[in-house]
Formats: structure tokens, C-alpha cells, sequence
């Protein structure tokens, strides 16, 4: 069964071994860490945020931030989401979103939960509309440079009235 708890310094080692080349790391952290690889040192910028570490019994299997964007608690935002890759497809992704949600939602009263994904990240893109989110329609595309290409990132957004699967 997966759990959450609030993130520990000494779980930023295997969290930073999940990425084991430069495109996943971008995917991950869209560079806002610094360049690939990064060290514990400046991973411990997540400790400025709402960090979690998702957990099962055999150990460490996911991440996440949240983070208040407009300074008020009404919408919390997730980032730096990400899961061990030998779980990958196993559902822990999602268990670990849905926890991360009934943390906003019940604990802190989020009345709405978003975050960014890369279009070429479609993994964690259906993962994300697997637990609920919905896709936003901006005006803008937010875009990145990233490894010589541009990256656009989708935004998506789960209010606290829609059901969490």
C-alpha cells in the first residue's frame, strides 16, 4: 500500500538516481533545479516547498512538491512529480497523485490542485488524467528551451468538486 510523508534529506539520493539521463531530468524538473545531474545540495531547494516522499514496503517509491502559487491555499500546485522507474506502470504514480490530492483537498482545503506536464511526457500526462485532471486551454502555450528543442508544457487542473477516481 502506498503512503505519503513529508520528504526527509536523506531520500534525495534515490530520488535523484530516478534520473538517469538528461531528458528525464528536464521532463522532471523542466531545468528549475539547474543543469543535469544535480547534487543533494541543490535538490535541497524542494525543502522550500511542500515535499513528499511516497512510500510503500519495500521503500521509497515517489515524489512531489505543492506549492501555493498565488500565496493563498485556495490552489495548490504539484511539481517535481515522479516515481521510481521499475514502478512505473504498476499504479503507484497514480495512488501517490491521489494521496497528494486528499492532502489538498482535506487537509489544507484547496479548493482547486494543477500542474504542468511536457506534451512529450505522455506517460505522466495519462497518468495525470487517470487520477482526474482536466486539461486548461491558455492563451499562451508556457514554452522551454530544453536540450536544443522547444518544449511546450500543457496545464491541467482538478477542481475539489469533481470526483477523484
Amino acid at each position: 500500500m502506498i503512503r505519503i510523508r513529508p520528504y526527509q534529506v536523506s531520500d534525495a539520493d534515490t530520488i535523484l538516481s530516478w534520473c538517469q539521463d538528461e531528458k528525464a531530468f528536464y521532463q522532471w524538473s523542466a531545468g528549475v533545479l539547474g543543469d543535469y545531474p544535480i547534487t543533494q545540495s541543490e535538490f535541497g531547494f524542494v525543502t522550500s516547498l511542500m515535499p513528499f516522499t511516497a512510500f510503500d514496503e519495500t521503500g521509497i517509491v515517489g515524489f512531489f512538491t505543492l506549492r501555493n502559487p498565488n500565496g493563498s491555499l485556495d490552489e495548490l500546485r504539484f511539481g517535481f512529480v515522479i516515481v521510481d522507474p521499475s514502478r512505473r506502470g504498476s499504479g503507484c504514480g497514480k495512488a501517490m497523485l491521489r494521496l497528494g490530492l486528499k492532502f489538498a483537498f482535506e487537509i489544507y482545503g484547496a479548493k482547486k490542485a494543477s500542474l504542468g506536464v511536457f506534451e512529450n511526457n505522455l506517460p505522466a500526462y495519462w497518468c495525470y488524467k487517470a487520477v482526474g485532471f482536466q486539461d486548461v486551454v491558455l492563451d499562451v502555450t508556457e514554452k522551454y528551451q530544453v536540450l536544443g528543442e522547444e518544449w511546450n508544457c500543457k496545464e491541467l487542473v482538478m477542481n475539489r468538486n469533481i470526483d477523484q477516481k
